[in-house]
């Protein structure tokens, strides 16, 4: 199969980060200066039966893993920050109307996380690891950018822009977009897929792509083609759902793998054979059922609930078996960890509350209610816990027309 990688460079390199700040209440501040919303001014675009508990994990959330300047911070992991981190903050905050918590948490991504050549900014992706080095500096450690939290970044500035009216914040998602497209994205034959990274870190062999399928979010793309009809974002929905089946299917039991091998010449999936990265079903594998319930939820997909009922089936039997899931499986369907993950049942519950609303109760009763307590899950350590259940814990439902919609951008 012919291959062709598409790496053009974007239309828009400025020499430093430029963060457009267009909200009434925050033009003119520094960022440590801007306050966040009171718990009065925070809501949802949807009606939501559990505001009181997003408000109130939110904001211990804001309190215990964002600093003043916007900084997240991963105390699960020496304290380090990612551009995952931030994009899901923005995320959050553009959700529940945090409209300050935003502004900063975009700053500090887009004062830190540059990803720099020998004389400019090489583009509008984040780096997407930064903290302390070897010789005790807080800097950038891994200039790679990680698609996914790119992809987030985007989504929540489009979001921003809608909710807030405020257009300038969709002038850089749009520049983000031909980046994310440029460099994130690669044409096999027919086929435009998403890369997890640079072509250069996964695409090092001409018959070995490594692709994470927790990073394919059909919902984004189709925001991404409400604003930018001069890439084909559709076509990335398309090969979402294709590389989802396919490479669901290399396990025995149905389950997505945290990462996954293609070969770009014969379009064969296989397990990874990098011993830094693992085929399993894990921690990255989770966040597929969220983002599948995503796109059941917010555009009804038909595509996203037929996906999600196949290979949801494994589990539920293991459910109904024992009224426990283990946190990670191999390939072959066997437990590989003597222990559950609150962070799996967060993202299992909106994917069962699409195809079966009894388990997704269960779940919700025995497994996340009891892990919460004074605004945390599991402890007040846990950062990717605290992001996978707020995000899941979000109804099934559509957001309001002013965010959806292309029109209200």
């Amino acid at each position: 199969m012919a291959l062709l990688l598409s790496l053009t460079a974007g239309c828009w390199k400025p020499s430093q980060a430029e963060v457009p700040v267009c909200l009434q209440d925050v033009v003119g501040q520094q960022p440590s200066d801007i306050q966040a919303s009171t718990p009065n001014t925070l809501s949802l675009p949807f009606r939501a039966e559990n505001l009181p508990l997003l408000q109130e994990s939110w904001i211990a959330y804001r309190q215990r893993f964002i600093q003043e300047d916007g900084r997240v911070i991963d105390r699960e992991d020496g304290d380090r920050s990612t551009s995952e981190g931030q994009a899901y903050a923005m995320l959050r905050a553009v959700l529940i109307n945090d409209p300050g918590t935003f502004v900063k948490t975009l700053n500090w991504a887009e004062q830190n996380l540059i990803r720099k050549g020998e004389s400019d900014r090489l583009d509008q992706l984040w780096a997407w690891k930064w903290g302390r080095n070897s010789t005790g500096q807080w800097t950038t450690i891994d200039a790679n950018f990680a698609s996914d939290a790119d992809i987030d970044a985007a989504t929540a500035l489009i979001f921003a822009a809608r909710r807030w009216s405020c257009p300038e914040y969709l002038e850089l998602a749009k520049v983000k977009l031909t980046d994310i497209w440029n460099y994130s994205t690669a044409e096999l034959a027919d086929d435009r897929v998403l890369l997890p990274g640079p072509a250069e870190a996964f695409w090092s062999q001409p018959d070995t792509l490594i692709l994470n399928p927790s990073y394919f979010a059909p919902y984004a793309f189709r925001l991404f083609a409400q604003v930018d009809p001069e890439h084909d974002w559709m076509s990335l929905v398309d090969s979402s759902y294709q590389l989802l089946e396919a490479s669901s299917d290399v396990s025995a039991v149905g389950l997505p793998s945290d990462w996954i091998s293609l070969n770009p010449q014969t379009a064969e999936l296989s397990p990874v054979s990098d011993s830094n990265l693992q085929s399993q079903y894990g921690f990255d594998a989770y966040r597929v059922w969220w983002r599948v319930a995503l796109d059941a939820a917010w555009f009804q997909e038909p595509q996203a609930e037929q996906f999600l009922r196949q290979h949801l089936a494994y589990l539920e039997r293991f459910w109904q078996d024992g009224q426990q899931i283990p946190a990670r499986f191999d390939m072959q369907g066997r437990a590989i960890a003597d222990y559950e993950a609150t962070a799996q049942y967060a993202t299992l519950y909106p994917a069962f509350a699409l195809t079966e609303p009894q388990i997704a109760e269960q779940i919700y009763q025995q497994k996340l209610v009891p892990q919460y307590r004074q605004g945390f899950w599991d402890n007040s350590s846990a950062y990717y816990t605290q992001n996978l259940a707020w995000f899941g814990l979000l109804p099934p439902v559509s957001p309001s027309a002013q965010l959806m919609q292309a029109s209200s951008s």
